[in-house]
């Protein structure tokens, strides 16, 4: 066997070797949160977490949008599915379970349920096809709420409508502050791309430092030393580690759009509940292009049939309440990698690339290889 030259072997940036010797000589103990998926998919695709040393612990909160979306939300869009409507949406909504069944189970018994990119993908449908009535299931944090604001701003047709189950970030965060064992956060990238990292301010007022980070490796290493600097100063403050991309104000003209078309209300988060400020409703002018309403008469009597089905229902125990709010590790469920599989999902923190349950499957069963 030929011996191999040392310098073909793979190794760590010099950037990112020194934000980790940063850390590893840092004696100070961290429990971060972050709320993104992205990042936890980085986390594990790269074994941060088994880089780090045990004084320093990233846990993932809430930042999985389609693990966030209620069990309510998706019973209805299968309704309207079930009712009749061309129900559109992204891939990895089709397979969250609501609380019998999932939209691609819909699909599977003869529902008119379609995969989209995006909000125009489904305007284009509907436009095309006007003898069918288009739903738009529009999910996710703030980062997707400026396309949907847009797409109604530029009147769809009369055959388009849009199932809100839009999530604000900051209140949830500020909720897990109160109720979580945490140290500090680290701040979604995308949200703060649109939002700015002015409403995170209040966070860091309370006590709790918070740096928002980007999604490369070297991005989240950059974040826990801005947060370890702050620890070591004795101060609570946000740092902005993704300056190539996030301004204080964020991005002025999406916000102008999202204000516009929608308002803030309460909304219900999967294994958290209802969080006060934390939801988008359509505005009175808009309300016409609300699917809840729009069209109430005709799937009211799927989704009784839906709840009465899933009182029937023995569910497989699942425990995505607890890891979306970092109180348990996926391995800490008794479903996980048995009952509970990327192809099979129990819960929804198992269907997405965001969640934490099908990392933790894909790149290793304790979070993460070793970075290398």
């Amino acid at each position: 066997m030929k011996n191999e030259d040392p310098s073909l072997k793979p190794s760590i940036p010099e950037i990112e070797k020194k934000l980790l010797e940063r850390i590893q000589a840092s004696g100070i103990s961290l429990r971060i949160m972050h709320v993104c998926g992205t990042h936890e998919r980085t986390m594990a695709k790269y074994g941060l977490r088994s880089a780090l040393p045990e004084n320093i612990e990233v846990i993932s909160g809430p930042g999985c949008p389609v693990c966030v979306t209620s069990e309510r939300d998706v019973d209805i869009a299968i309704a309207l599915a079930k009712s009749g409507a061309t129900v559109v949406t992204f891939g990895d909504m089709m397979r969250v379970p609501g609380s019998s069944e999932s939209l691609l189970d819909a699909k599977a018994e003869g529902a008119d349920v379609r995969m989209v990119y995006s909000i125009d993908d489904s305007v284009a449908l509907a436009n095309k096809k006007p003898e069918l009535e288009v739903v738009f299931f529009g999910i996710g944090f703030e980062t997707t709420v400026p396309a949907n604001a847009a797409a109604l701003l530029r009147s769809p047709p009369e055959n388009f409508s849009l199932l809100v189950s839009q999530k604000q970030t900051p209140p949830a965060v500020e909720l897990l502050a109160s109720d979580t064992v945490v140290d500090a956060f680290i701040a979604p990238g995308h949200v703060a791309t649109i939002i700015g990292t002015k409403p995170f301010e209040p966070l860091a007022k309370t006590g709790f430092p918070v740096a928002v980070s980007g999604f490369e490796a070297r991005d989240i290493l950059l974040g826990i030393n801005l947060l370890l600097t702050q620890i070591e100063q004795g101060v609570s403050r946000v740092d902005n580690g993704y300056l190539r991309v996030v301004k204080p104000e964020g991005n002025p003209i999406a916000l102008k759009m999202m204000n516009e078309v929608f308002k803030t209300s309460e909304s219900d988060w999967r294994g958290i509940g209802n969080i006060k400020n934390s939801g988008l409703v359509l505005r009175q002018e808009y309300e016409e292009k609300d699917a809840s309403k729009k069209h109430e008469d005709l799937y009211s009597a799927s989704l009784a049939e839906i709840r009465a089905k899933a009182e029937k229902k023995d569910k497989k125990r699942c425990i995505c309440a607890a890891i979306l709010t970092g109180k348990a590790k996926p391995s800490q469920c008794p479903n996980f990698g048995k009952d509970c599989t990327p192809r099979n999902p129990a819960g929804p923190c198992m269907v997405s690339q965001e969640g934490m349950c099908y990392n933790w499957f894909r790149y290793s069963r304790e979070g993460g290889s070793k970075l290398a």
